[in-house]
């Protein structure tokens, strides 16, 4: 088996528990995610089978989008609901208006400090055991892009109230982050209470399957759930070779495309498929001395 699975995944596994249930389903060692989610977390996750998850680190690098729900007025030291409170302060009347002004200030590119509860890696550690050991570090700021934060509805939950969201965001945004930064910014701090993930890439929650629905399809001798390379990594450009250079880069070679005015930026992935839909590889733009080419990073064989 080789290609990717949209998993809707449950809250209360983690993004590796997911993994360790379809390896057993299915039978295949060769399985990874693109992405982890929290486990109190849920929605989209895109895994790679076979050879596919080569491929992941391109699924990766797409947008991700998320349905968020957030207490105004309560603080945890985990950001989420998991953590122990730090403060609790009641929140007055608020207005849509209010709430969506102050989201503006957080769309765009903005500096983001990874949360103390995550996975990010500090001198070879996990943020999360020195969290536990009760140790903190200082992380600088890296920058993420919220392209959308959307607010849908807010309603108060005394002595707090309760805001739902929609956002939109590049890899590597942690939206406890962005909540917490949003509530102080109103004066009165916010804990993430529920997530969503409703797309990543090109992989969307209307397309995902239960890890039930997996596996009854399997039982039933039905691999359906199984996308291809190409439906996986349908988020990058596409570029199409002619069977004569499709040889080259099943070698590895570079595609020279000469000059001209090409739509993406230097350093931009593509998709290369055959102008028969077959797909080829994962290849990244260059030029020198103006002269643009195509090089393979990741062939599929």
């Amino acid at each position: 088996m080789m290609g990717f699975i949209n998993v809707l995944k449950p809250p209360g596994m983690t993004s590796h528990d997911v993994v360790d249930f379809l390896r057993r389903c299915l039978g295949i060692k060769k399985i990874g995610h693109g992405g982890t989610l929290d486990p109190l977390a849920a929605g989209v996750l895109p895994l790679g089978v076979g050879k596919a998850t080569r491929l992941l680190e391109y699924v990766q690098e797409g947008d991700k989008a998320y349905r968020a729900e957030f207490i105004l007025g309560l603080k945890t030291d985990t950001q989420d609901l998991s953590g122990e409170i730090l403060s609790r302060r009641e929140v007055p009347q608020v207005h849509l208006e209010l709430l969506q002004e102050a989201a503006q200030r957080f769309t765009g590119s903005i500096p983001q400090v990874p949360p103390m509860a995550s996975a990010v890696r500090y001198k070879g550690q996990r943020l999360y055991q020195l969290a536990r050991r009760g140790e903190k570090v200082n992380l600088p700021p890296r920058k993420v892009q919220i392209k959308q934060f959307k607010i849908l509805k807010a309603w108060p939950d005394p002595p707090y109230w309760r805001v739902r969201t929609d956002i939109v965001c590049s890899k590597g945004t942690y939206i406890r982050s962005l909540g917490n930064d949003w509530g102080d910014f109103l004066g009165w701090g916010a804990t993430l209470a529920f997530l969503l993930r409703t797309r990543s890439g090109s992989f969307t929650l209307e397309e995902s399957w239960t890890l039930e629905e997996i596996e009854e399809a399997w039982k039933r001798g039905k691999g359906d759930f199984l996308l291809s390379p190409r439906q996986g990594l349908a988020h990058l450009p596409l570029f199409i070779v002619g069977e004569r250079e499709a040889a080259g880069v099943r070698q590895g070679r570079i595609l020279k495309l000469g000059k001209g005015d090409f739509p993406w930026g230097i350093n931009t992935h593509l998709r290369l498929e055959t102008d028969r839909g077959q797909f080829l590889a994962v290849a990244v733009l260059k030029a020198e001395d103006s002269q643009y080419y195509l090089q393979p990073v990741k062939v599929l064989v």
